[in-house]
């Protein structure tokens, strides 16, 4: 009999280096943008500092305050994953700190997302190339009593995470992109980022940001201007 709730799955797909390379230095809400604005972590997880996050999603779910599988993970991950820590958004105890996630960076992780708190945020909010987000701070440490499983899909904030999703994340929040639909989102995105450029292009030479769509709006309601 499957013992659910405390399982480990070993293999999962991870998207192409390349593929996932193409969202660095896209804006996250540009990307938001391009999927209906639906796609994001909601705002109660934090950038706790200020490196970028892309990498692919190695799920973790475990009880609220306990990080015994969350250590295992530490041991499975590849290069280039980010581990993403269920836990139910349990404010009580912190699961990770300045200790795991240097060990983390000795091994390549990008990033750790925690659907609840860390601690050692001054140490963590210097680090130059390691990501981590959060949805608070605690000194209270975790327990070690298990169970939990790994690389199973997870609820983090208002998003599904699964095994091999891409991760996104800059000081705006954290979006999850579903391999198959990244190409897609990649060339579209670009595309907002370049319209962008040209906004901001024309706010400096004083020519001001072309809004038609407003007064259209504005007759489509009816709205009186005395």
């Amino acid at each position: 009999m499957s013992n659910i709730g405390c399982r480990i799955y070993t293999k999962i797909n991870r998207p192409s280096p390349s593929l996932i390379e193409g969202f660095k230095g896209l804006p996250v809400a540009n990307i938001d943008d391009c999927m209906n604005r639906i796609a994001a972590c909601d705002s109660t997880l934090l950038p706790m500092n200020r490196v970028p996050l892309l990498g692919t999603a190695f799920t973790v779910r475990c009880p609220e305050g306990d990080n015994l599988m969350f250590h295992k993970a530490l041991e499975m991950a590849q290069p280039g994953d980010v581990l993403v820590i269920a836990a139910g958004g349990s404010m009580h105890r912190s699961l990770c700190g300045e200790i795991m996630s240097r060990t983390a960076m000795a091994a390549g992780i990008k990033g750790f997302v925690v659907d609840g708190c860390i601690r050692d945020k001054d140490e963590i909010a210097e680090f130059t190339d390691f990501s981590v987000y959060a949805k608070g701070v605690t000194p209270n440490g975790p327990y070690k009593n298990g169970p939990g499983e790994i690389n199973v899909p997870v609820s983090v904030c208002g998003q599904v995470i699964c095994p091999g999703d891409i991760l996104v994340g800059d000081g705006d929040g954290l979006l999850v992109i579903k391999p198959e639909e990244a190409a897609e989102l990649i060339e579209k995105a670009s595309k907002v980022s370049v319209m962008e450029d040209g906004q901001k292009a024309d706010i400096a030479s004083g020519k001001g940001l072309s809004k038609p769509w407003l007064q259209t709006k504005l007759d489509e309601l009816g709205c009186e201007i005395f």
